[in-house]
This record gives C-alpha cells, structure tokens and sequence, in this order.
C-alpha cells in the first residue's frame, strides 16, 4: 500500500526546526505501518518501542526526564543504534505512558536534532491534555482512513490517480466510467486499511464486510473498556443513531431522534468521546459565511459522520448487490453516503475541516452541504449524489453571500461557468461555479487556485 501522508513525513523530517512529531487518528486507520514504512525507507535504523505491552518502556519514561538516560534506554529497549542522523524513533500507543507524552517536551527544548514520531489513539491523548501535555512543543499530524486517491494507488490503478493529478479534464472524462465504477467499489469497502487490503487480497465483498463488522466490534468493546459506565448507554444510542440521521433529507444530528425527550446536555459527553477517539466527525452548523468560521458556529447544532464511508455501510447493511445497480449507490439511504464520502475527502485530502450553511428563515430550506475557508474566503460546496445537478440552495446562497466561487461535486464531468448577481453589493457582481467529478474532489484546492 501506499499513504500519501509519508510525503508530509518527509516535509517534516527535513524542516531543521522540526519538533517531536504526534500522528494522531482512530484506531486501525494506518498509524503503526506508516511510522514503520517511513522509518524502513528513510532510515538506516529504527527504534521501536510500543508501551501498551512493555512495562520496562513505560518504566523507563517514568523514572525522570533525563533526556540522555531516555535515549540510552530507547537504544536497549529498541536494539538498535541510536543516532541523530540515520534513527527514526518511534513511541507507539503513547497514551499508556503519560511520562513519555509529558518527555516531548524536553526532547524539543534539549534534544531536536533526532527524528522521534509518537502516536497513540486521539482518545489517549486527548485525556492527557492539561496534563503534562507537551503544548507547544510538538508537530502534528492527523491520519485518516486511505482516500480515494489511495485507493486507486493500492487497487493497481496507479495512472488513473495521476491522471487525477494532473487536472487534464479531457482525459480523465475519457475514464469517467472506470472512475466512477471504482468509487462505487470505495463506497463499500472504504478506506479502512485492513478492508482495503482484504478486498485487494481476495476480491471477497463478503470477507471485506466481515473485517468492517470486526473493527465496529472492536470500537464497541473501546466503549465498555475507555468510556465511564454511567455514560455506556448513552453512547451506544448516540452511535446507533447516526447512521438513521444521516439517512434523513435534513442531516442535521437532532438529540430527540436519539431518545424521546433528549437535550444536547444528555448526549454532550458521549459525542465529545466519540469525537476525541476519532470515530465521528461532527460539521458545525454555521451561522453566517464569515471568517474565522469558528466563531459563527451555532452552538449544539452539527451534522455527524462516520470515521469511514464503508463502516457508515456495514452499519446500514449495505447489500454488495448494490454495486451492480448502476449508480444508486449514491443515491443509497438519501445519498447520505456520497456526503459521508465528500466530507471524509475534504478532510483526508485536501486537509479542511468542514462546516455547513442553512437558512434560518422561517419556510425556508436553503442550505448548503460544507463550507471550507480556502485562502481568505469562504467556499460553499453542493453535493449531488448522481447527475441532475439542479442546486436552488446554491443559487439561493450565491444570490445572498456573492462568494467569488463556489464548488458543486456530482458525478457529472468538470466544468467551469460564472453566475451573474442580480443585486451586487459588492465589488464584483458574478460567482464562478467549479463542477467537479465527485472522484476527482481531492483536486478542489488545486481547481480553485486555476
């Protein structure tokens, strides 16, 4: 396989004010192997030490935060050289020594020259933070399960992702058909390593579901293991949930659907969990278009998504017979997994972090899908589950906000058009429409810098 976040390993492996660096993300998306692999390439040595099963690791953070007598112990413990130059360390499941989290710190300050990666599960860390979290002194990364992109690199269509790449739309048009018909193959496998490589491995559509029904069994047993008790229940009614909500035409996560008579306050807590273990990823309602987005949020109202569009599948039971029907998959459950998809790329490959817009006039139904903050404005993206791509919210918010551009993703093929304003107030009086494929979204960064 291939993760395109070993190039931003790279990145930071050569910047000479690095910091120790946290890869953080769900359980089972990829975080071990990707250390692994950039160490085995990159590295004449690696120092691996994971701290859920060494005692004599967590004992060795624990004692004091000597950085020298540390990096002797990482050269024990590892069996392996420890050197400036050509070591890569590595601290796995980092959460279960708080000590090594907190030693960050002082390798930064005191010991910057060698390349440390530590990671652990967003929940573990999280726990942590305010004490003896090392704020500050620490780069960041976040891994999420394969993207589209990925999965054409690991599934051997290695040129139809580069073709991806290079934005020549009257080629990649030419195999609009074999991109479409390996989205609908994405869309039920997902991008979960393990399913992916079962899939590649077998080409078992029932053995892929089986590994998806495994990993939602071990998220289960997460709960009962990490979580408080009293808030069990609770949370397992927040998770079934989401999938029902997210198969409404109004996607917007209402607490009272969860249990009769709910409020927000009830499921606060378990949505907060489930968001630092990185299994749900909640999209902010937003008030009004305006920058940072994050302070027109409306309070308690969001859209919640799953970590993986094929896990949001297992838990709806998609049928693989779905994928010989055309293209109804996404249309499937309202097209509730075309936006799963959508948001998991706005995420996983163009690195944004989505909010939506809905009108909050009375009779009124205008909203749009995501809003993503790309180079000082505000880009209002429409998703379309199929080819009709008549989009009265985005036209309705065009008219009223006057963005510059604006995005709408369907399985129609590329085009640009421009939007005249009927009443501009401001000093441009038009929006120029991108339509992008919706397997081609990993380009919109790149389409609205064209």
């Amino acid at each position: 396989m291939q993760r395109f976040a070993i190039e931003q390993l790279k990145i930071w492996h050569r910047n000479p004010r690095r910091k120790p660096l946290l890869l953080m993300g769900a359980r089972q998306v990829g975080k071990t192997w990707l250390m692994q692999e950039f160490g085995r390439q990159y590295f004449k040595h690696v120092a691996y030490i994971r701290f859920d099963y060494n005692e004599r690791a967590r004992n060795a953070f624990s004692a004091d935060f000597d950085v020298k007598r540390i990096l002797e112990s990482i050269s024990i413990i590892g069996k392996c050289p420890v050197d400036a130059n050509d070591t890569l360390i590595i601290l796995d499941e980092i959460q279960e020594c708080p000590a090594a989290l907190t030693s960050l710190k002082y390798f930064c300050e005191e010991a910057r020259e060698y390349a440390i990666i530590a990671a652990g599960s967003l929940l573990g860390v999280a726990d942590h933070v305010g004490t003896g979290f090392p704020v500050g002194k620490v780069d960041r990364l976040d891994l999420y399960p394969m993207s589209f992109r990925e999965f054409l690199v690991a599934t051997g269509n290695d040129s139809l992702a580069r073709l991806i790449e290079t934005g020549d739309w009257s080629l990649i048009n030419t195999f609009a058909g074999d991109y479409i018909h390996l989205l609908r193959t994405y869309f039920y496998v997902g991008g979960m390593p393990e399913a992916v490589d079962t899939y590649i491995s077998t080409r078992d559509y029932t053995a892929v579901r089986d590994v998806q029904q495994n990993l939602l069994s071990g998220y289960r047993g997460d709960f009962s293991k990490h979580a408080p008790s009293a808030s069990l229940p609770n949370m397992n009614l927040l998770w079934e949930s989401i999938p029902q909500q997210l198969a409404k035409e109004n996607k917007r996560f209402i607490y009272s659907e969860v249990l009769s008579g709910a409020r927000r306050k009830t499921f606060e807590y378990p949505l907060r969990w489930l968001q630092d273990a990185g299994l749900i990823h909640p999209v902010p309602r937003i008030k009004t278009p305006k920058l940072p987005m994050s302070s027109y949020w409306a309070a308690g109202i969001s859209k919640v998504f799953f970590v993986d569009v094929g896990l949001l599948g297992a838990v709806c039971d998609l049928d693989a017979g779905t994928l010989l029907d055309g293209n109804l998959i996404f249309d499937d459950f309202k097209g509730a997994l075309t936006e799963q998809y959508v948001q998991q790329e706005l995420r996983a490959a163009c690195a944004l972090s989505p909010c939506y817009w809905a009108s909050e006039e009375k009779n009124a139904k205008a909203e749009i899908d995501f809003l993503c903050s790309h180079r000082g404005n505000i880009i209002p993206i429409e998703v379309k589950s199929g080819i009709n791509t008549q989009a009265k919210s985005l036209k309705t918010y065009c008219q009223r906000f006057q963005p510059r551009k604006a995005i709408r993703t369907s399985l129609n093929p590329h085009m640009r058009h421009t939007q005249d304003f009927k009443k501009p107030l401001y000093s441009h009086t038009s929006c120029e429409i991108l339509d992008i494929p919706l397997y081609a979204i990993s380009r919109l960064k790149k389409e609205l810098d064209c």
